[in-house]
């Protein structure tokens, strides 16, 4: 087996060189090995460019070939892309990215989402089975370390089934003359299992024999999974003692992986949904009481639940059944009230380690911040946590209708620097109702109307009156339903907060609520009052229907500014953020809110990156930097 011994095949036949479909010789796969099963990253083991049981010898050669071609002088990597380039050749065509060996113990990398045979990186399977799903794998290329990680998972019983329903039906498909698509509980299913269980999970074999009960109680609960039938046809010759039998719903194997595309939807959002959509999402948190008043209000009402019905998901690591709504947010979660923010968190594939969240040593233990980072979504809308629970948010995001007193949310990102503009339309207000609308710090309360205290600034409907620090000024004349109104916000480039990045939250206690994690931020408005300071050349403009009503506010406190909506009693307010608004100002230069989507996704990806290049990690820090 010596370079150029074999002609290179065709991209589209990716089989093993040897004639007549023969056996590689020592290989006891009953067809042709697999010359390729995923194009060769860069970095990987020349043996991931051919059949893992030919290619040693071939490796071998090329191992001598490079040492001959370095003893007479010729550069090594050069001797290297030679022997690459003929073992090509001889293995056949590597570039059949979207190739599968099923029946074969494949592995799907977790970051490229490529399919691998275990024995492309000379991973020890004898611990694995075809279709398993109970593992975490990343190939050399994606891997931080440069090195391909695999490690198993304890399986539940469903994975169990899945994988053992998937063999046995592959096993018929490639033995039987006419292949089965159900099995019986008894005679195959159970069998397989109790054989085959080490194999299928990391858990202890249980010592009684309970399981086979459980087996069956599961496929029957998860027919979204599998097929149940429990009495044979009239008339088949079927004994009865087969049944019940079982199979697989969805008969295309290749469909069977770990859980990494569901875990990537998660995060996907429709992006339907019209600007002044009324239908609200009574389960997205709102409060079954909702009168909580001030800062003292209890911090327990935050686990009072909600008036939906939403029905409640179990964790499922293979059909990942925990997922995120439309717009990727928990239709349950904490609000930020009694002195404490809460950020909802995701695992940082850039951690140092990412892989120790694989591990169960975490069991009953805080888990390092630095493990995670804040979850960010890349549109702009109202913010779902960040509001008073009483406020009725649409499932767009985009409407809220207010309750009884005063009571604010703020938008889902906030400025720092530059020149911003959103649109707020008044749908309805009927009598007895106003709104203060306007811009707010983070620590704004959300509990009294916009402009109550020293973090945020308000244009009241009433009168047109504008409040700061609670105190009215006039400004301009009202607004009332109809109207659609412009807020304009300039900040100076040159301040502290301007030149700051975000926060990355890695410091903050990580608390769990609803199955979903959540950095806890405590509050501390004393202190933050009295740091505040002026940033000249800062100033909010209002406008009325494209009307500029002249600048509202100038010298502003600095600090981090989001669009902010305070309503009394049953006024109802759509907001647009842009990019396109029904009265652009024509006279001043601004960016549309919509653009501090993606423009917060960037600030935050820089400041957790430094935080790993300066945070010490395992007992090594970084050197500090000098020019």
């Amino acid at each position: 087996f010596t370079a150029g011994a074999v002609p290179r095949l065709p991209q589209s036949t990716p089989v093993c060189p040897s004639p007549q479909q023969a056996p590689c010789p020592g290989c006891p796969r009953p067809r042709p090995c697999p010359a390729v099963v995923a194009p060769a990253p860069v970095g990987a083991p020349l043996r991931a460019r051919f059949c893992s049981r030919r290619g040693d010898a071939a490796l071998g050669d090329a191992s001598a070939a490079l040492e001959t071609e370095s003893a007479s002088g010729k550069d090594p990597l050069e001797a290297a892309g030679d022997n690459a380039e003929a073992l090509d050749a001889q293995a056949g065509s590597v570039d059949e990215e979207n190739g599968r060996q099923l029946g074969e113990i494949e592995l799907q990398c977790g970051i490229c989402t490529k399919w691998f045979t275990a024995d492309t990186f000379g991973i020890d399977t004898t611990s694995c089975l075809p279709f398993m799903t109970n593992y975490s794998f990343h190939c050399n290329v994606c891997h931080h370390s440069g090195n391909t990680y695999f490690l198993r998972k304890q399986a539940n019983l469903k994975e169990m089934c899945l994988s053992a329903l998937a063999n046995l039906t592959w096993q018929s498909r490639t033995q039987d003359e006419h292949p089965k698509t159900m099995f019986s509980k008894d005679k195959d299913i159970i069998p397989f299992i109790d054989k085959y269980w080490e194999c299928m999970t990391t858990r202890q074999r249980p010592g009684k024999m309970t399981w086979p009960n459980n087996i069956v109680k599961t496929m029957c609960k998860e027919r979204d999974v599998f097929l149940v039938k429990e009495h044979p046809d009239p008339g088949s010759k079927d004994p009865e003692e087969d049944y019940p039998k079982f199979g697989l719903l969805d008969q295309d194997l290749a469909n069977i992986g770990p859980a990494y595309d569901n875990q990537k939807q998660n995060n996907a959002v429709s992006t339907s949904g019209n600007l002044n959509g009324k239908c609200f999402n009574r389960a997205g948190g709102i409060a079954a009481g909702g009168s909580g008043k001030g800062r003292g209000a209890k911090r327990k009402q935050q686990d009072g639940g909600t008036t939906g019905t939403a029905k409640k998901t179990r964790s499922d690591p293979l059909f990942s059944a925990q997922r995120l709504p439309p717009h990727g947010y928990p239709l349950e979660h904490p609000f930020n009230k009694d002195g404490y923010r809460y950020i909802l968190a995701e695992p940082d594939p850039h951690a140092p380690d990412p892989e120790k969240l694989e591990l169960d040593c975490w069991a009953g233990k805080p888990i390092p911040g630095d493990l995670y980072r804040a979850c960010l979504y890349e549109r702009v809308l109202l913010a779902l946590h960040d509001r008073a629970p009483q406020l009725k948010i649409s499932d767009d995001r985009l409407t809220v209708i207010g309750e009884k007193g005063y009571s604010m949310v703020r938008a889902s990102h906030g400025v720092r620097k530059g020149a911003w503009y959103f649109e707020i339309s008044m749908d309805e207000m009927p009598p007895d109702t106003a709104a203060r609308l306007g811009w707010s710090q983070p620590l704004g309360n959300l509990q009294a109307p916009l402009g109550y205290d020293k973090f945020s600034y308000s244009w009241r409907s009433k009168k047109g009156t504008k409040f700061h620090q609670s105190i009215g000024k006039h400004y301009s004349s009202g607004y009332g339903q109809g109207d659609v109104l412009g807020f304009y916000i300039s900040l100076p480039e040159d301040t502290e907060t301007a030149k700051s990045l975000p926060d990355t939250y890695k410091d903050k206690a990580l608390i769990k609520f609803k199955s979903y994690l959540y950095f806890e931020e405590k509050d501390f408005v004393d202190k933050a009052e009295k740091s505040l300071k002026q940033a000249p050349g800062s100033q909010i403009i209002f406008f009325k229907n494209g009307a500029s009503q002249g600048v509202a506010f100038k010298d502003i406190f600095e600090g981090v500014y989001f669009p902010a909506i305070s309503l009394y009693k049953g006024c109802t307010v759509s907001i647009n953020f842009g990019p396109y608004f029904k009265y652009p100002p024509r006279d001043i230069t601004y960016r549309p809110m919509s653009d501090m989507g993606w423009g917060a996704v960037v600030e935050h990806t820089l400041a957790d990156v430094l935080y790993h290049v300066e945070t010490e990690v395992d007992g090594r820090r970084s050197p500090p930097w000098e020019p």
